[in-house]
């Protein structure tokens, strides 16, 4: 329905490239290589993707012209209120998935918009209860699938979604890295303001 929009997506995701394919949107990607670093001070769950969103956005403005809108987001996965980030190896990713399994756990995702007159920072929670797994199912799926560039060394996309995923309480696509029912939202909004 936007086609028209000049959208700037800053991320590497393939996953966030193929949800606004989906969506029928056009639009240039620019890379952002921001350090996801935390600051001192304490922050919620929530006001942490939503930062690392804005610190990305904000790494890359100065790239996107005055008629351009800019969309990143990050996703992390919290189980009891831990973050649970990229593995550092695979020891780590069965380490989290073994922590995951049989559990609910959240994903958040953080996104910012913004064009040089305009910032809205947002995000969307999915609960995600997955089932029980045994260690050989997830020693396979750590030798088979790419976990180590993903929060809580998942995807739900790949094999370990599409046979552990018992149920989910919220969007899915949240989950795969962009709410865009959201975003959808957010660009009629920006396109009001114009």
């Amino acid at each position: 329905m936007y086609s028209n929009l000049k959208i700037v997506l800053g991320s590497n995701s393939p996953r966030r490239k193929e949800i606004l394919q989906w969506a029928g949107l056009n639009f240039n990607i620019i890379p952002t290589n921001y350090d996801e670093i935390l600051p001192e001070q304490k922050m919620s769950e929530d006001e942490i993707p939503a930062y690392f969103a804005t610190q990305k956005a904000l790494s890359v403005k100065h790239l996107i012209k005055h008629d351009e809108i800019l969309i990143t987001a990050d996703t992390l996965v919290f189980l009891d209120g831990i973050m649970m980030g990229k593995p550092t190896d695979k020891a780590d990713a069965l380490d989290k998935l073994m922590a995951l399994s049989g559990k609910a756990h959240k994903v958040i995702t953080g996104v910012c918009m913004l064009t040089h007159h305009r910032q809205e920072v947002f995000i969307d929670t999915t609960l995600v209860h997955f089932k029980n797994f045994d260690k050989q199912e997830l020693e396979f799926y750590i030798e088979h699938y790419p976990v180590m560039d993903k929060a809580g060394a998942y995807g739900a996309q790949d094999w370990i979604g599409v046979i552990g995923i018992e149920k989910l309480e919220g969007s899915y696509f949240n989950v795969m890295g962009l709410p865009m029912h959201k975003v959808y939202d957010y660009l009629k909004y920006f396109l009001d303001q114009q």
